[in-house]
């Protein structure tokens, strides 16, 4: 049986360990053996972080007044993200040797917090940017991630090693990045809380890019509130990151008693949901009757046109060259740019080349201007086909949220720089994850995470599998 420290959610053991009830030594000795144990199976987490358990000694000298919202609190991180003294390798074993000498902020922020960072969570490789049919959760540094519930079943991407740690107890939380669908996938996929957050509300400085236009760091984690936690120790401006300048931070409180007064929109008449999303869908539907909970069936108001259309990467090829670039510049030990990324990696296709290279061509065949005509013809079709004429056309109707089933809307609401968040949804008799997908306008993350708190609470919570 696991220990009943793994039992804990991020609120309750920070209060624990804030308290004296628990150590942060105690707590990441737990989770460092749980850790060992599972992960050559799972290869969820590519480094260890070897300095965890003398860190939390050090926490553990701290009198109360001086332990943070998250003291003692143990945390994977994304392989894209920097960790001082680790390497960031985004997936590519052509960045093995690439060791940043500085945190990227939101690390920063939670060390100065009081978690502990356990280590660097698999990932897949370059942010599943690098090629079409890449394997959610495969990366030629960490080996191919697999799922707690079910060797067979998708870990979802490319958080993949995030979502897995976190619904097998590996770590209290987890910390993904996500430019379309990469932290609710993982988390939809094992059963967990993923939230990507407005855009520009985490910044995104010290992180392998793919698009300045869409990519945001976010929680991934066993409940709402635990999001919500994390989310207020991580937000805020930082210099290097101009959309992180313009964003102020919302009241990310979770507040009770909020689904009473609540408008919800539902998209029943999704084309692609599975037999199985539209059950979890139904479900929750059902819940929220039972409630008295004000819902409105909608339709995506440019749904037709976004069929019509296909599902454009333009803006991504685009920015994806000139972002990466500017982030391989400061590597030392590894390529410097997309085009030694792409020589590198057909010098040792056995190694590196498992599924190709298609996208990272197509991004360097774009002159990565973002003053090119057809770039910014991309950009502006791409917000007002989500944003202008989609979402906010729905949210001025007097909607809190939209919910979606599976995760479809991901998609929608990245581009639009929206928030989402994906929570777990089990329909009696159901044995593998599943759920829907809640979005709100920008900026309303608070309340996106108070109405999830309470529909997570109303649907028996988040479950773990027998691991």
């Amino acid at each position: 049986m696991p220990d009943p420290i793994l039992d804990l959610d991020v609120c309750s053991l920070a209060a624990a360990t804030r308290r004296g009830d628990l150590t942060a030594s105690e707590v990441t000795r737990t989770y460092l053996t749980r850790l060992h144990a599972l992960n050559p199976h799972l290869r969820a987490v590519i480094t260890v972080n070897p300095d965890a358990q003398r860190s939390a000694d050090t926490l553990d000298a701290l009198s109360e007044p001086r332990r943070g919202p998250l003291h003692g609190v143990p945390v994977l991180i994304k392989d894209n993200i920097d960790v001082a003294g680790l390497p960031t390798t985004a997936g590519s074993r052509l960045l093995l040797e690439h060791v940043p000498a500085q945190d990227a902020p939101l690390v920063a922020r939670l060390r100065a917090a009081g978690a502990v960072i356990l280590g660097k969570a698999n990932m897949t490789e370059w942010a599943n940017f690098m090629t079409v049919g890449m394997s959610n959760g495969y990366s030629s540094a960490g080996g191919q991630t697999l799922n707690p519930w079910g060797d067979t079943l998708d870990t979802g991407g490319s958080s993949s090693g995030s979502g897995v740690a976190v619904a097998a107890r590996l770590c209290a939380a987890a910390i993904g990045t996500e430019t379309s669908g990469s932290i609710v996938s993982p988390a939809h996929q094992n059963g967990v809380i993923g939230l990507k957050p407005t855009l520009g509300l985490v910044p995104r400085t010290g992180i392998v890019p793919i698009s300045h236009s869409q990519d945001t760091a976010g929680p991934i984690t066993r409940s709402a509130r635990d999001a919500a936690l994390i989310l207020s120790v991580i937000a805020g401006p930082d210099p290097h990151d101009e959309a992180s300048r313009r964003r102020p931070v919302p009241d990310l409180r979770v507040r009770s008693g909020v689904l009473g007064g609540a408008h919800l929109g539902i998209i029943r008449d999704e084309p692609h949901a599975t037999p199985a999303e539209q059950a979890a869908l139904d479900h929750l539907c059902a819940r929220l009757d039972s409630l008295n909970v004000t819902r409105l069936d909608v339709t995506f108001p440019t749904r037709q046109e976004l069929n019509a259309s296909g599902w454009n990467l333009e803006v991504l090829e685009y920015e994806f060259r000139g972002d990466l670039n500017a982030y391989l510049a400061g590597v030392t030990h590894g390529p410097r740019s997309l085009q030694e990324v792409i020589d590198a990696n057909d010098r040792d296709p056995e190694r590196l080349l498992r599924y190709g290279q298609t996208l990272l061509h197509a991004a360097q065949g774009t002159r990565g201007d973002a003053s090119e005509t057809n770039y910014r013809r991309a950009r502006t079709r791409d917000l007002d086909l989500t944003r202008t004429r989609g979402f906010d056309q729905l949210f001025a109707r007097g909607l809190d949220i939209l919910i979606f089933p599976g995760i479809h809307g991901c998609g929608l609401a990245a581009k639009a720089g929206y928030p989402s968040l994906a929570l777990p949804v089990t329909p009696p008799g159901t044995d593998t994850p599943g759920g829907a997908l809640l979005v709100a306008p920008a900026g309303q993350d608070g309340r996106l995470l108070s109405l999830a708190s309470e529909l997570n609470r109303e649907l028996g919570g988040v479950r773990f599998p027998a691991v």
